[in-house]
This record gives C-alpha cells, structure tokens and sequence, in this order.
C-alpha cells in the first residue's frame, strides 16, 4: 500500500526492484491503463522475462477479467464503512482489514459472469 501518486515511474521501479527479488516464475495481470503500457514500461518487460517475471495486458474493455475492479467495488460499497473515510490512518486500517480476510470472513461470487 502506497500513499504515493501511481505513475509509471512508479509502477517501473515497482517492478524492476521485484523483478530481482521473486524466486519463481511470476505472472503480473494488468490493465489497459496509460500507465501500464507506456514506452518504458515495454522496453522492460524483455529484461522481467529473464528474471521468470512475466507481463500479461488484460484485453480492452474485459472489466470481468479484471478481480481488481471487482475488489474495489466490494471495498467501495459493501465492506469498508462510510466513516472509515475520514481519516487517513482509519481507512488504511480499515482496507488492510478487509484484505487479509478476503476468502476468509470476505468472498466474492465471481459465478454470475458469464464469459463467452
């Protein structure tokens, strides 16, 4: 967790300090989002295959691929409550919370999707 802007800056160096650090072949989904595909970010990925770090872009427009989306929402709207909000160090508390118990006490029914 990050109180930081995420940038693409961010999201290299993010990912090229992990690069060195897994131990086994590592899959990282994401989205479509400007700061994903940016030039940098691309020259890179030859350099994360050598390290067993892989890249995978979901397909435009595939917000049912994406669980993160579907997170969110579920923190959004149903788990955190509304005076979680006003204070900084109560919201963290309160996403970290949810977090470790999600597929614990917190479950997402992913079954209604319907992909063809």
């Amino acid at each position: 967790m990050t109180t930081e802007n995420i940038d693409t800056q961010f999201v290299l160096e993010y990912l090229e300090q992990w690069s060195f650090e897994i131990r086994k072949t590592t899959f990282v989904v994401l989205d479509n989002a400007k700061i994903h595909k940016a030039k940098a970010i691309k020259e890179r990925i030859p350099y994360w295959q050598e390290r067993r770090l892989y890249i995978f872009y979901l397909p435009p427009y595939c917000p049912h691929f994406n669980i993160a989306e579907t997170l969110w929402r579920k923190l959004k709207k149903e788990w955190i409550d509304p005076e979680d909000d006003l204070e900084k160090d109560k919201l963290f508390y309160a996403i970290n919370r949810c977090l470790a118990n999600v597929g614990i006490n917190l479950k997402i029914n992913f079954s209604h999707f319907n992909i063809n």
